[in-house]
């Protein structure tokens, strides 16, 4: 299976390391900046890496090439606009969080893959954490009972340096705030395990500590679910002197679980009505993460190889992309209007909310 990559970045090695370990043939790479390209191909564990073409425009790659399938990992505003592209084309793609900056743009990625036939994954990888998965496990088959609440905690630090390496980062053009960029993950995970249909959200977003950012370095909201339940959203880069924790909580009427640790791959509580024979395993699973973006990407690219040879819908799909996104966006639009905000959210974009701070 032909493999390309757009966007040679921080997150690229993650998608490489994927690459990898899944034996695609990696054909061809593309980056604005030649620099990244070499750095990323100059890593220990790139196979052929002296038969990659490398290329400085996306078109030009996808036209010169035959490719399977094509990974995304430019800034964030530039998502949408090269998954249509390879959508057209006719190519299968992972894009990485968030799918895109609009509802517009979401809808449009998710309206022309399914008429294309195309098969589109989102980077929403920690779903694949083993901390993650015994959770869904649990929901899934009914171990918490109706649920009461939930709530994500992402404190997380970034300073000026991290800002510093990438004039995109902190823009409502191509990359939103810390709860587009770092917390959207968590946010996934969130909606996702409360049952996804959303009745309203109540957000706050503040511009606490990067007066040199556009965008928000702290937002919290609080979400009411179709199905009863209620969450609380709490994500900053604020934390002083590093990352402290990304945790998220579920209760039920007879379970209680915590997944913490700095990219929730711990189970830190695992408490449930009856016993299971994993019970005791799970009250201390701990999966090591060589850095904050986790393990999932791996997992996340077998998943989409898998959906593409036997034609389904892969497990992080976009409408999973969309439904982060649109959480998002609507504490933005909460924030701007002062009051809750009632899904489903009509068109709303980053942009919408340039000049906020």
């Amino acid at each position: 299976m032909k493999y390309a990559l757009i966007g040679c970045g921080r997150i690229a090695i993650n998608h490489i390391k994927a690459v990898v370990n899944n034996e695609l043939e990696l054909i061809a790479v593309c980056d604005v900046v030649p620099e990244r390209m070499e750095n990323l191909l100059d890593n220990d564990g790139v196979p052929n890496k002296d038969g990659v073409r490398k290329y400085t425009d996306y078109k030009t790659m996808i036209a010169d090439n035959n490719i399977d399938l094509i990974g995304i990992a430019t800034e964030s505003g530039k998502h949408a606009e090269i998954a249509l592209y390879c959508i057209y084309k006719g190519i299968n793609v992972i894009i990485e969080k968030p799918m895109a900056m609009s509802m517009d743009d979401a809808n449009e990625i998710i309206k022309r893959s399914e008429e294309k036939k195309v098969k589109v994954s989102v980077c929403h990888q920690n779903r694949f954490n083993k901390a993650i998965q015994e959770t869904r496990k649990a929901l899934e088959v009914g171990r918490f009972g109706k649920l009461s609440h939930g709530s994500i905690s992402v404190r997380w630090n970034r300073g000026k340096n991290y800002y510093d390496q990438a004039a995109w980062r902190g823009t409502w053009s191509q990359d939103g705030g810390t709860l587009m960029n770092q917390c959207i993950h968590g946010i996934d995970l969130l909606r996702w395990m409360m049952g996804g249909k959303i009745k309203k959200v109540y957000g706050i977003t503040k511009q606490q500590f990067h007066n040199y950012l556009e965008a928000e370095d702290l937002g919290m909201a609080v979400v009411e679910f179709e199905n009863g339940s209620v969450a609380t959203i709490e994500g900053t880069v604020n934390v002083y002197p590093q990352n402290l924790e990304e945790t998220l909580y579920l209760f039920g009427e007879k379970g209680t679980v915590k997944v913490g640790g700095t990219s929730t791959n711990t189970i830190d509580i695992w408490q449930f009505s009856g016993k299971t024979n994993l019970d005791d395993e799970n009250k201390n699973l701990v999966e090591k993460m060589s850095n904050v973006y986790g393990n999932g990407h791996t997992s996340l690219y077998a998943d989409m190889i898998d959906a593409m040879e036997n034609n389904r819908q892969p497990y992080v799909d976009a409408y999973a992309g969309k439904d982060a996104v649109e959480l998002v966006l609507a504490i933005y639009k909460s924030q701007k209007e002062g009051k809750s905000v009632e899904l489903p959210l009509d068109n709303f974009s980053t942009l919408d909310i340039v000049g906020e701070f």
